[in-house]
């Protein structure tokens, strides 16, 4: 049976990723993207992608998509406002989960990050927490939560120290062994391919990885495991 995939913050670091193999995923029929301004990097010539532009303060109003599986890969950075990370991370994430929950959607993977815990004194990884809290509360079939590290790769706007990341990065992941290994950089694309692959098993209820799990997920859809 074909799927469609609703996915969020396809412009960001590991959505971008998400965006280009869906779209030439044959298993998926149809592929939404819900933006707030076109600037989608991806030939909309090929695929099947229906880019909307959304106004997330308004999102039930506008709310007409439908999608089995759903990606959440909105987020913003440690540099802004508290009330602007709570509104994207949280408040607009699990707003859109619900909305798309609601209208038939039964499988979800979203990027939240190593460490989130809704009881935590950091506030970014407390809302990282009250998200995967409140996600995994909306009655999904199957939730897969992904618990990155530091995350590798290109992005559309550059962030301070990212270049420095992406440089010692690799470096840092060969001397974190044992516990420390959930703490290993990894890079966005890895975390792309292990959400897509991990909601194709459909495995019932919500599940938590790590970049053990994140990597062998990605092994799978590369077809090396």
């Amino acid at each position: 049976m074909s799927r469609t995939a609703l996915l969020l913050g396809g412009t960001g670091l590991v959505g971008g990723h998400c965006l280009n193999r869906l779209v030439t995923d044959s298993r998926y029929s149809r592929v939404t993207a819900l933006t707030r301004r076109p600037s989608l990097r991806v030939d909309k010539s090929e695929g099947h992608l229906d880019e909307r532009v959304v106004d997330f303060d308004r999102l039930g109003e506008q709310w007409d998509f439908t999608a089995t599986d759903v990606y959440c890969c909105l987020g913003t950075t440690m540099s802004s406002s508290r009330e602007t990370l709570q509104r994207v991370d949280h408040d607009y994430t699990v707003e859109a989960a619900r909305l798309a929950h609601d209208a038939g959607a039964r499988r979800l993977a979203i990027v939240s990050a190593v460490g989130a815990n809704p009881g935590s004194r950091i506030f970014m990884l407390r809302v990282k927490g009250e998200t995967e809290r409140d996600i995994a509360a909306l009655g999904y079939d199957c939730v897969e939560i992904f618990q990155p590290a530091t995350l590798l790769g290109d992005r559309a706007e550059r962030r301070p120290g990212q270049g420095i990341a992406n440089a010692i990065g690799p470096i840092a992941a060969r001397v974190m062994p044992g516990p420390l290994q959930r703490f290993r950089p990894v890079r966005s694309e890895v975390v792309a391919m292990a959400m897509i692959a991990a909601l194709q098993l459909d495995a019932p209820g919500v599940h938590t990885r790590t970049n053990g799990e994140i990597r062998e997920f990605a092994a799978r859809f590369t077809g090396k495991e």
